[in-house]
């Protein structure tokens, strides 16, 4: 592929992607060259051979991050026999019922869907969480979701997940998959670490070891040797972890301790852990994975969707712990988008802050406005996410960071009237059309398509896929 310099001009804002007061940018345009942002100003003369990029009436975002994702679960959205279950059931009930039904072919087509869905909310990264590795399995799927990721021109990173034991929710042989040995999943990690695993500023492709649900998906004696392993290899730490009230009653009665004192206890907090969810988590817990710099994967929409609660994302930040957003399975959020995840998440602290106020003089009156910001969000979005997946020079509007860029348009309504046009995205939610979409410095999406992507055509294979797993199943 040929590189392409540009230069965006006039945009009407532009967002850093930085937490607190470096958040908003005094820029209007930006000067890309070699993958790289390399200029930010006004007025910004064309070079010799730039492809000018109009902005005027956009917004300008760092392209989103995306921690924690299901790609496989694209084609089992609002399943009916699930859309009033709480998490255990619903397991059983979904993801757990059709995983079986799925080859090589129907994982590439799930995940082409899930990672246009995410393009076209201006997603430039996505951490997949892929758990489906039976030992019987006929094919690579780790090469199959790294080379649908690369077709489209995203950073990509395999969350590779899998158990070595049966858990109770799946002792019914219609829902069981066979468990691997713990080292057949280093074995699994160690190569595809090394065909995939990239290091250093802007990084396309990332390996994490990502047994699904530690505290029941793998044996005690198996976590601290898989922690070390993934150590030895250089890559980082992922699991589910306290998304339900079930995984405290599981490690109270199992081990004696909470969840998170289990993994203390086994080597699975640090900078290079993060952990998907974490909504019941007390205040110990929390001082826990503050101090050790654990990051959450925090996923409000698929978390309000199956009654799990609202991750503590705010005091987990406040106390050292590393934040980004996850938009989890589509199979338990029905809009796997950043955008949708970014408005809930901004929506949703400041509704439990409201309702834990207490009227005077009990208590201290109306507060909880300000529980979470909408340049925090994108903070955890972008710059913060990338860091936390370790995604080097990836995820700021700033020289000399990758050009991952979102240029929204806000041409419809829902946007009219803003008197901050640069939170629109955000706080209006919706979605904005995007204008351009630029990973590497290299456009992906241009007027709202992506190119060479037939929309139309995707569209009929996933509605023959579905029909095709509900006649089987």
């Amino acid at each position: 592929m040929i590189d392409i310099n540009y230069l965006i001009r006039n945009a009407q804002a532009v967002l850093s992607g930085d937490a607190g007061s470096a958040a908003r940018s005094t820029a209007s345009d930006i000067r890309v060259a070699g993958g790289l942002i390399t200029e930010l100003g006004h007025g910004l003369v064309p070079a010799a051979g730039e492809r000018v990029l109009d902005a005027h009436g956009c917004v300008v975002y760092p392209g989103w991050v995306n921690t924690h994702h299901h790609l496989f679960q694209s084609l089992l959205k609002g399943v009916p026999a699930g859309i009033d279950l709480t998490l255990g059931p619903w397991l059983k009930a979904v993801p757990y019922r059709y995983r079986h039904r799925y080859d090589e072919a129907r994982v590439r087509l799930a995940a082409r869907v899930g990672l246009v869905e995410l393009m076209l909310s201006g997603c430039t990264t996505v951490a997949d969480h892929h758990y489906i590795f039976p030992p019987d399995l006929s094919y690579d799927a780790a090469e199959g979701l790294f080379d649908e990721a690369a077709c489209l021109g995203l950073r990509f990173m395999l969350l590779r997940g899998g158990a070595t034991v049966t858990r109770s929710l799946e002792v019914d042989a219609r829902l069981r998959v066979e468990p691997e040995s713990v080292d057949a999943m280093v074995a699994s990690v160690e190569r595809a670490a090394s065909r995939f695993h990239q290091r250093g500023t802007r990084a396309m492709r990332r390996v994490a070891l990502a047994p699904t649900t530690v505290n029941v998906s793998v044996r005690t004696e198996e976590l601290a040797p898989l922690a070390r392993a993934a150590r030895a290899i250089g890559i980082p730490l992922h699991s589910h972890m306290s998304e339900s009230v079930a995984t405290i009653e599981q490690c109270r009665a199992a081990f004696g301790m909470l969840p998170i004192e289990y993994l203390a206890e086994h080597e699975w907090l640090g900078p290079d852990v993060f952990l998907a969810h974490l909504v019941h988590v007390n205040a110990a817990e929390q001082q826990l994975l503050g101090r050790s710099g654990t990051g959450i994967a925090h996923c409000p929409q698929s978390n309000a969707r199956l009654a799990d609660g609202i991750a503590p994302a705010p005091a987990l930040a406040a106390l050292g712990a590393r934040v980004g957003l996850g938009v989890d399975g589509a199979a338990s959020n029905e809009a796997a988008d950043m955008i949708s995840e970014a408005h809930m998440c901004w929506l949703v602290h400041r509704a439990q802050a409201g309702a834990a106020a207490r009227a005077q003089p009990e208590g201290a009156g109306e507060s909880g406005g300000d529980a979470v910001t909408a340049e925090q969000v994108l903070h955890w979005g972008t710059a913060s996410g990338a860091a936390m997946l370790g995604f080097e020079g990836v995820g700021r509007v700033a020289v000399g960071q990758a050009a991952d860029l979102a240029v929204y348009d806000l041409d419809q309504p829902r946007y009219f009237g803003l008197h901050d046009p640069a939170l629109g995205p955000i706080v209006s939610g919706g979605r904005p059309r995007l204008r351009w979409l630029l990973v590497d410095g290299r456009i992906v999406v241009e007027d709202d398509a992506i190119p060479g992507l037939d929309l139309g055509e995707l569209r009929a294979q996933a509605a023959a896929a579905v029909a095709e797993l509900m006649r089987e199943a």
